[in-house]
């Protein structure tokens, strides 16, 4: 599976929480509006507001690839911890599964904060905490540290969804809304879908565990999902706050 098929894909875990957060935050009424670490487009290519879109990701490969799929917006390669931008000139900032990503999470938001303009918006749309991941039957649960711990060894801080409302309290971003958004239902995914997540968690535990055992566990997945057992939960946190002109300083 392409990465955009899979941004694609994790984009619709989101949509309704986007669709309220976005209108909340005035989206259609904005001038300029950037997604940080945009990634291949995903969610850019989504939104509709007459605003100035940009976008912003590290990988120079996936920049060109968004602009081909959001092809109205501007995009520039840099740092989430050193926006290349100047002060206040955004009436909303964004980002969607970033924040684990990133080295110093709440220096980005900082950033992301430095960006808007008193009165704009910040939005973290989307921030796991896998050390709260859930799965049954439990002899599934085997397969599920082995993701996380993948996760881990690639640079996620796997629990950082868990902190988001912390985060943005220390970033001096005033809180309107934070929580988590309803889990996915294992055993309602359709058979395209449990394909793509099987796909990527295949290429997670790669090598950190037996092919034979990878298969074994497939099926054991499989037959809990035809039984209606099948149970996958990773708590998903999101977080949206206003920049105050005092906050500018």
């Amino acid at each position: 599976m392409s990465w955009h098929s899979r941004y694609l894909q994790q984009a619709t875990w989101t949509r309704e929480l986007r669709s309220y957060v976005f209108e909340k935050a005035g989206l259609t009424g904005t001038k300029r509006v950037l997604e940080v670490g945009c990634g291949t487009g995903a969610i850019l290519s989504s939104l509709e507001s007459p605003a100035g879109l940009y976008g912003l990701d590290i990988d120079g490969s996936a920049l060109h690839e968004a602009q081909v799929h959001a092809s109205k917006a501007l995009m520039t390669r840099g740092d989430a911890l050193q926006l290349p931008y100047p002060s206040f000139c955004f009436d909303i900032v964004y980002c969607h599964l970033l924040l684990l990503w990133v080295s110093d999470p709440l220096a980005a938001l900082v950033e992301m904060k430095r960006v808007t303009r008193a009165g704009g918006y910040v939005l973290a749309l989307a921030e796991p905490d896998y050390t709260l991941r859930v799965d049954a039957p439990a002899e599934l649960a085997a397969i599920g540290r082995m993701q996380t711990e993948s996760l881990r060894r690639r640079g996620a801080d796997v629990g950082l969804g868990g902190r988001l409302a912390d985060l943005f309290y220390r970033a001096g971003i005033h809180i309107v809304e934070a929580g988590a958004f309803r889990d996915r239902d294992a055993a309602s995914l359709t058979p395209d879908e449990h394909e793509k997540e099987w796909a990527v968690l295949e290429s997670d535990v790669v090598g950190l565990m037996p092919d034979d055992e990878i298969r074994r566990f497939k099926t054991l997945d499989e037959q809990a999902r035809l039984r209606g057992e099948r149970v996958l939960r990773v708590p998903t946190y999101f977080a949206w706050g206003q920049v105050s002109r005092g906050d500018l300083g």
